[in-house]
């Protein structure tokens, strides 16, 4: 009987925006004000988008659709570095990983969905209007910074982007509030 090398992977350690302890404070509040942020922005534009008839139109049906995949994708990532930030570990188990990866990647498809949905229905809107109707860098911690903002600024961003200069969402906002 031959002997073989049975090694198995039982966790793996994460790359930290941060090596110096005492930024470590202020990259949590930084990431944790910003998570809240996009959770409240997303949740109000699900709110106001439900609760206005108005509103209840195909590319508003899909900006809450999207604002809630923001938060589960925001929420896949985040969570799990706020908590790594806050008990000064670094690692995260096989199973969480794989888990972590297949959900970011399931969502990031679903973010990327709804926007082409949403872009062509506002290109359908555009072209053929009805009387839709309403109206990379050099080293690892530069690659994982710009990773991670990209994670969390861009959905924090869509609430503002995507519904907040909206005439529309505007004034159902000022009526529900």
């Amino acid at each position: 009987m031959e002997l073989q090398n049975d090694t198995q992977i039982l966790e793996l350690f994460l790359l930290g925006l941060s090596e110096d302890p005492e930024l470590q404070p202020l990259i949590f509040g930084l990431f944790l004000s910003m998570y809240l942020v996009t959770v409240l922005g997303n949740l109000l534009i699900i709110l106001v988008t439900i609760s206005d008839s108005h509103l209840h139109t195909p590319m508003y049906f899909f900006l809450s659709n999207l604002s809630f995949v923001d938060i589960c994708f925001t929420s896949t990532t985040v969570l799990k570095m706020l908590v790594n930030i806050q008990t000064q570990s670094k690692a995260i188990t096989y199973e969480g990983c794989i888990i972590q990866i297949y959900y970011f990647t399931l969502l990031v498809g679903l973010d990327n969905f709804l926007l082409t949905v949403m872009t062509y229905d506002c290109f359908v809107a555009i072209c053929h209007p009805c009387i839709t109707c309403s109206a990379v860098t050099q080293n690892a911690h530069s690659s994982a910074t710009a990773s991670v903002m990209y994670s969390v600024v861009t959905p924090m961003m869509n609430p503002f982007i995507y519904s907040l200069r909206n005439k529309d969402i505007k004034s159902a906002l000022k009526r529900y509030l």
